[in-house]
């Protein structure tokens, strides 16, 4: 009986063994299977659908993520998710801004699942907003743009072409629906990066993470009120000085300021521009891998399509590259967004000196000949503020070329003043030889 119960011991033994090794099997296909099946077909997506619900049928959890970008998950210290009133928080912009809407309204961004509406109620653009002013607002953007071609969607009123959108920014901006490769698809961007000489089908998935936003957070202009073509200064290269150059040569200007009189540019978003001179461009770093970070779901990693900023996702975001505990990670960002405050604020400063100095000038019978410089460094000075006060990461995407822009607006403030209160010292001048 003894030997019995050992062969009938093994025999359980080996039986239990075998069952876990075959589980183990299963489960290692599984999890291999789940790996490779990187979406189910659940419905057929079309061509150019707008709806992500949709997509959502064959990405849920992507689509979940998406849908998330409505939510208020509060004020981080430069940014978040809240609405805020820009120029009640910082008075100053009124006059920075004189003479343009963003004297008026200027609210802080929203989420992606905002921009629809938000762009929609915004009272800066007036009764008459051109199409082009939803170019990177809706999903819809894509199917119009294939179907009246860019130009008329330029030149049709925004609040024409609304009628036929339902949709924010969502999967067919970035996503080709049959394929669901990332490419981007607004037109400008496409035809920019042409210009530059870069062949995006030869792009590398880790740069699509980029220049799927690279398409909408980025500096812009209008080719002219008459026609209203999106374009991106981009010619000469990424940086401000490249930008500068790029629109004198075109003698460009979006306004003129109301106090100074200068033909100034105004700065829109340029988050893309100001991450090519910083050091996680350089090093390969994605836009994606840190405002939408990968995560697991099963076997299958995804990125989380709840796009937002890094410092409330700091685990996610920063700590698959940083091995730092999160206070750590946050201390740095904040020490960085501290000082480009603090450097921008001077900025603002000088600034509004160079425009006192220009327009006590011009009340004391200063031509406009003789302001000819001093605007001219009003301009100069404002522009690197304004890319620095519009760019979304206060200082954080590029810590050095933002300490030097911001450092360059200060120093040309301070020489348009100086070339201002040369009026005076001139006409003090011709007094004394009298």
């Amino acid at each position: 009986m003894t030997g019995n119960r050992i062969y009938l011991t093994l025999f359980v033994v080996s039986a239990v063994g075998v069952a876990l090794v075959a589980a183990l099997l299963l489960n290692i296909f599984q999890r291999k299977q789940e790996g490779r099946d990187r979406f189910f077909n659940v419905v057929p997506i079309a061509r150019f659908e707008t709806d992500p619900q949709v997509w959502g049928h064959n990405f849920p959890e992507q689509y979940d993520g998406w849908k998330h970008t409505t939510d208020n998950y509060g004020r981080t210290r430069y940014g978040g998710s809240e609405q805020r009133d820009r120029l009640a928080e910082n008075p100053n912009l009124k006059r920075l801004y004189a003479g343009y809407p963003f004297s008026e309204d200027y609210k802080e961004e929203r989420g992606h699942g905002w921009a629809l509406v938000d762009v929609l109620a915004t009272k800066r653009l007036g009764k008459k907003k051109p199409g082009t002013c939803m170019s990177c607002k809706s999903s819809a953007n894509v199917k119009l743009w294939s179907e009246i071609g860019p130009e008329k969607f330029y030149t049709t009123s925004m609040v024409e072409l609304a009628k036929t959108t339902k949709h924010p920014i969502s999967c067919l901006n970035c996503h080709d629906p049959k394929t669901m490769e990332l490419r981007p698809a607004n037109p400008a961007f496409l035809s920019a990066m042409k210009e530059r000489g870069v062949d995006l089908s030869k792009a590398t998935r880790q740069e699509m993470r980029s220049y799927v936003c690279g398409q909408c957070h980025v500096e812009y202009y209008f080719e002219s009120k008459a026609k209203p073509v999106l374009r991106f200064p981009w010619k000469n290269g990424f940086r401000v000085d490249d930008i500068e150059a790029y629109y004198e040569a075109l003698e460009f200007k979006d306004w003129e300021h109301k106090e100074s009189g200068a033909k100034m540019i105004k700065a829109q978003h340029p988050e893309f521009e100001l991450w090519n001179t910083g050091i996680h461009a350089r090093s390969g770093v994605s836009c994606a891998d840190c405002h939408m970070p990968f995560k697991r779901i099963g076997s299958q990693k995804i990125s989380d399509h709840w796009v937002r900023s890094p410092l409330v996702n700091i685990a996610a975001a920063c700590e698959t590259c940083h091995r730092w505990d999160e206070k750590e990670m946050k201390d740095r960002v904040l020490t960085i967004q501290d000082r480009t405050k603090k450097l921008l604020s001077q900025s603002e400063t000088a600034i509004l000196a160079a425009v006192d100095a220009i327009k006590a000038a011009k009340s004391a019978g200063a031509s406009d000949s003789a302001l000819q410089e001093a605007r001219h460094l009003h301009r100069r000075a404002q522009f690197r503020w304004d890319f620095m006060n519009s760019e979304n990461s206060m200082g954080f995407h590029s810590p050095q070329e933002s300490a030097r822009l911001l450092a360059e607006s200060i120093d040309f403030a301070r020489q348009s003043q100086v070339a201002a209160l040369k009026f005076f010292m001139k006409s003090e001048g011709k007094v004394a030889k009298r």
